[in-house]
């Protein structure tokens, strides 16, 4: 995983099931294509995310039959106790970075790796997990809403926000990161005539320019 290497990972975590799964794997013909980048193109889903972290809890770690399947499962498996009752830090952290030479910022799931493995060292039910995976990723998405939206002087700049993609299909996930947009002032919107996920991304980017190229002819 990125952020961490396999020498690390050994270190720390040889006696999970998961360490075993995957030394049993080619590792090396993997990190060859992974370096030349042979069929492993670089993705920014949230959805592959959702695949590699369902994968370490067990969730469909050989394969999935359909799009999105593993977050389907996770999402399905998530204790609502541990959701609503627990510390909030007990949520998986994620941080932000900025992507080098460039002012874009991203979310980093290094911290959220080491808690996720860390909880199954000490045999925390998947559920658990589950919930604690879903509102550490709600509080990061929520943390970059408010990056994108604040000024350098540190005033926001923005306060409507659109929450769209395939993985706001995931009921959970979107219902914490509203209700926590809305505490904090800001109006959310979400699809109402048109699906969340590529299509409805598609349909919204379209909209967007075409407002902008009218609006460049008045």
């Amino acid at each position: 995983m990125e952020g961490m290497t396999w020498s690390q990972f050994v270190m720390s975590y040889s006696e999970l099931s998961l360490f075993h799964y995957l030394e049993n794997k080619p590792l090396k013909i993997l990190d060859r294509m992974l370096h030349n980048r042979i069929n492993s193109p670089l993705a920014s889903s949230c959805g592959r995310l959702f695949d590699a972290a369902a994968a370490a809890m067990g969730i469909c770690t050989e394969e999935v039959l359909h799009e999105g399947q593993a977050a389907m499962e996770m999402e399905t498996l998530v204790d609502v106790d541990a959701l609503l009752r627990e510390n909030e830090g007990s949520a998986y952290p994620f941080s932000l970075s900025r992507i080098p030479n460039t002012d874009l910022p991203y979310v980093e799931p290094l911290a959220m790796w080491q808690a996720l493995l860390d909880d199954l060292v000490i045999n925390t039910p998947i559920p658990v997990m589950a919930a604690r995976f879903h509102k550490g990723l709600a509080h990061a998405v929520c943390s970059m809403v408010r990056k994108c939206s604040q000024t350098p002087e540190g005033s926001l700049r923005y306060m409507t926000v659109v929450l769209s993609g395939g993985v706001f299909q995931n009921q959970i996930l979107f219902e914490l990161v509203k209700s926590k947009l809305e505490r904090e002032g800001f109006t959310v919107l979400s699809h109402q005539q048109v699906p969340m996920n590529d299509g409805g991304l598609a349909l919204g980017q379209a909209t967007i320019a075409a407002a902008r190229a009218l609006k460049s002819l008045c």
